[in-house]
């Protein structure tokens, strides 16, 4: 039997992926599209983990001088014999990733980039002895491999600007050939400068740093670039007029990054669990590039490799755990009624019409709530809606692709009403709660409701967390769905040092009319379960109350008398 190939986690270098073993899903092709489509610098915009960087190490090792021909054995593009010919190790090949680029000020993160830019030119060591160079071309080498006392690239911020174009040209003129330049997540230093105050700083660089590369560079036979959002040209592309830019909205390439439907049944198969087909297409599919359905692969090849040890394991949010949620709580803390109201309607599975925007600068985001919507369509949160009837006045119907990022949503507003509504109706809420008034009590959670979003077809574990969000804090113990009795109780608040606990049972109703009797039966749960019982034991003050919830109503109820010793 022929040992099964290693899935790929986390494995984005093409050569480490084709020698080690490891699975692949043939996307050789796109390198094809590119030649047959180019302009001279592209740019691909797609959300995180959805195989940039693996795309982008393949063209590096097809096209790169010295490059090992063996790795695109059997791969759709070795049938392009004359392609190959033509192409296949034939230029130098510049390489850099940002998605390191980081830091608590400007210093750290040029530093950063400093050493990207430094590791990427010590790979053409062969340059400080080129005879193809003069002593002038190897001294601006050595400027920019040149290391301090501490082993810390030291070329200076002039030097670093124009360190692409440089070694652009010295490679073009020891190689008598033009130059390949490959940027990976060319947006990352913008995006991590603009969440720490060095915005306009960063910008500035690299205009000059990419303008060098890109604009009017004689030495340059093409670019790609790749990232998450396409940033105006007035941000960083200024001047730059060659470049061709491909999105998620568009068709060409659609194919290339992510996993297409083809890929996964393929892929489950291979590994003999075909039957989870149905389940990785609820939490993973439903990403629209141009016309093809599109899988986020970092969750199929984690949730599949988790089959292999456990065939009934559920899926998990693998993708929430890598990614940065920074965009969704910009968006959450934005948000006003309406748009509250439209996150709950894509919550619930319907869509939202949108105007979206193709190009922004990261300074406009926290300007208008509304430029967040793209910001979310972009960076995978939502999609397009084909199955909706068309916006009119050039709205984009978006809906939540998939169950993995419904799961994100509705965490996540949970944590903003933890953090927004509790400041405001913590301390009333847990006084209220000792003094045994249901029509107060009920009146305060109305007014808590009113003040958020909309609670429409909603479901019963959602008003659970609110209000084990606001009762979150201070010197109480806060128990959800802790084992009491002969059951779990939905929320249980403790106050140790005064001896007393409140037990509360909640209730979805399916109308306003339903609410005092699912009241009463909450109410009656806790009695029936005895969920009192371990505090009663201890001589605890205990308070019941039975709560139910219809959209943004709701009715309390609690015992007629509170046990007391």
């Amino acid at each position: 039997m022929t040992p099964r190939l290693k899935l790929p986690i986390g494995v984005d270098l093409f050569e480490k992926l084709r020698q080690s073993d490891y699975y692949y899903v043939d996307k050789s092709l796109f390198i094809k599209e590119l030649l047959d489509n180019r302009g001279e610098v592209n740019l691909f915009t797609r959300p995180r983990r959805f195989g940039k960087t693996l795309n982008m190490s393949m063209l590096k090792e097809f096209f790169e001088i010295g490059m090992d021909p063996k790795l695109f054995a059997n791969l759709e593009i070795s049938r392009e014999e004359e392609l190959c010919e033509k192409y296949m190790s034939r230029y130098p090949v510049i390489f850099l990733t940002l998605k390191g680029v980081d830091g608590l000020s400007y210093q750290e993160a040029c530093a950063k980039l400093r050493y990207i830019v430094g590791m990427e030119a010590s790979r053409f060591c062969f340059l400080a002895e080129s005879v193809q160079l003069t002593e002038a071309d190897k001294s601006r080498y050595r400027a920019l491999i040149e290391v301090n006392g501490k082993g810390q690239f030291a070329m200076e911020d002039d030097v670093m600007q124009e360190s692409l174009r440089t070694l652009s040209g010295l490679l073009a003129k020891h190689f008598g050939r033009k130059v390949i330049l490959l940027i990976d997540e060319y947006d990352v230093p913008l995006d991590k400068a603009n969440d720490r105050g060095y915005y306009e700083q960063m910008v500035m660089f690299l205009r000059g740093f990419f303008g060098g590369a890109f604009k009017t560079n004689p030495d340059l036979f093409f670019a790609v670039v790749t990232g998450c959002l396409r940033i105006s040209k007035e941000s960083i592309f200024t001047g730059v007029n060659n470049l061709k830019v491909d999105t998620i909205s568009d068709e060409r390439y659609d194919e290339f990054f992510g996993f297409t439907d083809r890929d996964v049944k393929k892929l489950l198969a291979d590994y003999g669990v075909p039957e989870a087909y149905p389940e990785m297409k609820e939490w993973y599919d439903g990403y629209r590039f141009g016309t093809e359905e599109v899988y986020c692969p970092w969750d199929v090849l984690n949730h599949c490799d988790k089959l292999l040890v456990n065939p009934k394991a559920s899926p998990e949010a693998y993708w929430d755990n890598t990614s940065s949620n920074q965009m969704v709580r910009r968006f959450i803390d934005l948000a006003d009624v309406a748009a509250r109201e439209d996150i709950e309607r894509l919550i619930a599975g319907e869509s939202v019409a949108k105007h979206l925007h193709k190009t922004l600068t990261y300074g406009d985001l926290d300007e208008d709530v509304e430029h967040l919507w793209s910001v979310l369509y972009l960076t995978g949160y939502l999609t397009l809606d084909r199955e909706a009837e068309a916006a009119e006045d050039g709205l984009t119907r978006l809906v939540i692709p998939n169950r993995e990022v419904c799961e994100i949503f509705v965490e996540k507003i949970r944590k903003w009403f933890s953090e927004t509504v509790k400041p405001a109706a913590h301390n009333r809420l847990c006084e209220l709660i000792w003094e045994r008034d249901a029509k107060v009590l009920e009146e305060e959670i109305g007014n808590i409701l009113l003040d958020t979003i909309s609670y429409y077809d909603y479901h019963e574990n959602y008003y659970h967390a609110l209000l084990a969000g606001v009762f979150l804090g201070g010197n109480l113990l806060v128990r959800s769905n802790y084992e009491m009795g002969k059951g779990r109780s939905d929320i249980v608040v403790e106050d140790a040092k005064k001896r007393r606990a409140v037990i509360i049972e909640t209730k979805r109703s399916a109308d306003y009319d339903d609410l005092e009797r699912d009241a009463r039966r909450a109410l009656a749960q806790i009695r029936e379960k005895k969920h009192a019982w371990p505090y009663e034991r201890r001589k605890y003050q205990v308070i019941r109350y039975g709560i139910s919830f219809s959209e943004k109503d709701c009715c309390v109820r609690t015992d007629d008398t509170a046990y007391q010793m």
